[in-house]
């Protein structure tokens, strides 16, 4: 296995990082909807989406609008250049439908990507990781977390709620369930809780 996938606990945020991160947001956006900006709005929607649905941040870039199904019973959308040029069909909740709508009615640029910047017609993955760091910052969190961290979180819980690595691998767009399996790791501190309780 490449040695880039051993994975140490370091990669990986915790609960209450997360919480923190989305605290950070939440208040973020009450003020800026105050004042009818869009930024911090925008930016809960990138991160939201990254924890949601473990989207590479190249991923994320590449979104256009005519990739994400909302209409009603649609919770999906659909990657269009993954990792080895593969398409996939990645499902989010309902939560998350809501603050892409959400976002989307504080949305003004004219633009066919879902995050357009103001100089380009999408954001680059650099703007996206800055967006992130941004607000991994004002939460306090370690530095050594990237959007990145965003898709690890989102790996392990799906996992931890599905316990099927052939579902994780299918959403991550994972070619070999081989590169699924690091995830698994993650989950002793759960065997731990269970043997404990035996």
């Amino acid at each position: 296995m490449n040695p880039q996938w051993t994975m140490t606990f370091e990669k990986f945020m915790s609960e209450t990082e997360v919480k923190a991160l989305r605290k950070t947001l939440e208040a973020a956006v009450i003020i800026a909807k105050s004042k009818a900006h869009q930024g911090p709005v925008r930016d809960q929607c990138i991160i939201e989406l990254a924890l949601g649905t473990g989207l590479r941040v190249s991923e994320i870039s590449a979104l256009k609008l005519e990739d994400i199904d909302l209409k009603r019973g649609g919770n999906s959308l659909i990657v269009r250049h993954g990792k080895g040029d593969k398409l996939r069909q990645v499902k989010f909740s309902s939560t998350i439908k809501t603050l892409i709508n959400d976002y989307l009615d504080y949305r003004t640029p004219d633009s066919e990507y879902l995050f357009p910047s103001q100089r380009q017609d999408h954001m680059f993955p650099t703007a996206i990781q800055k967006v992130f760091k941004k607000w991994a910052k004002k939460a306090d969190l370690p530095a050594r977390y990237s959007i990145h961290s965003c898709r690890h979180y989102y790996s392990v819980r799906l996992l931890s709620v599905s316990k099927n690595l052939r579902l994780v691998q299918q959403q991550l767009g994972h070619s070999s369930p081989q590169t699924t399996t690091v995830y698994a790791f993650a989950l002793d501190e759960e065997i731990t809780e269970a043997v404990e309780k035996l």
